[in-house]
Parts: structure tokens; C-alpha cells; sequence
């Protein structure tokens, strides 16, 4: 007799026994990964040869397709220089993680562009820029609030 999955078995994706999908937990956990990767600069490939997968598991395991054991899991905390924990801050319980927005994105590729400059004058000076237009963009926001 089959009966209706429980709300536990829908949570974590077990289907009748037969076939196991990731659950939000998995999606959101790849998608921090994703997220310290990238602020790192790694390709998919360079973190994959780092913690001594293939490019195509790394893919899964960013898009929460694969679960990640716990052994896994250190292993790319100790390479990406977080705990472990920074994989799950923000989880909320039966809230779907909300997908990175275009600001966050840009923001990311920034940090990762950033870290690839390898001379310290031209990051002085783009950081300097970022500071000058930080500036006067809060300047014209007092004068629009005044």
C-alpha cells in the first residue's frame, strides 16, 4: 500500500525509496560555496582540483544536485578559509534560498576581480575610486534629502 510521503520525506526528497534528490539545505550550502569561491576568485575547476573532485561533481555540489558528506564539507571549508558553519548562516527551516540578485552578482565578481589584481598601486587606486564615488553619491543623496 502506498501512502503519501511525510512532510520529513518531502523535506529531504525521498521518494518512495527509490530515488533521493537534495533537499533546500543541499541548494543553500552550494550556493554559500558558489558564494566563497567566487569572493576567493577560484574557477570551478581550481576548487575542484583542490579538494580532489572533478569539475562535473564541484558543478553538482554548487547547484545543491549532489549532497556533500560532512568529511567533504570540512575538507572545502579548510580550502575556501571559513568554518564550517558559514555554509549554513542564513538558513532559515522550510525557507527556500532566495537566488543571488544582480547586485550581489556584480558585488561578487568585483571582490573576485579585485583579488586577481596583482599589483598593490592599482588596487590602492581602484579602491581610492570606489571611495571618491562612494563619496559623492552619499553627498547627492543629502542633497536630494535636504
Amino acid at each position: 500500500m502506498n501512502s503519501a510521503p511525510s512532510p520529513a520525506e518531502i523535506e529531504i526528497g525521498i521518494d518512495d525509496g527509490s530515488t533521493q534528490r537534495a533537499s533546500l539545505v543541499d541548494h543553500h550550502v552550494g550556493a554559500r560555496i558558489r558564494e566563497r569561491r567566487t569572493m576567493l576568485g577560484l574557477s570551478q575547476q581550481q576548487l575542484a582540483k583542490m579538494i580532489g573532485v572533478t569539475y562535473q561533481q564541484a558543478h553538482k555540489y554548487e547547484r545543491g544536485l549532489n549532497r556533500i558528506s560532512a568529511g567533504r564539507l570540512f575538507e572545502i571549508a579548510q580550502v575556501l578559509n571559513v568554518p564550517v558553519s558559514f555554509f549554513f548562516e542564513g538558513l532559515q527551516p522550510g525557507v527556500e534560498a532566495q537566488p543571488v540578485s544582480s547586485r550581489q552578482r556584480m558585488f561578487l565578481e568585483l571582490a573576485r576581480n579585485f583579488a586577481l589584481i596583482d599589483n598593490d598601486k592599482h588596487q590602492e587606486a581602484l579602491s581610492q575610486m570606489a571611495r571618491a564615488l562612494a563619496a559623492q553619491s552619499q553627498a547627492h543623496q543629502r542633497d536630494r534629502d535636504d
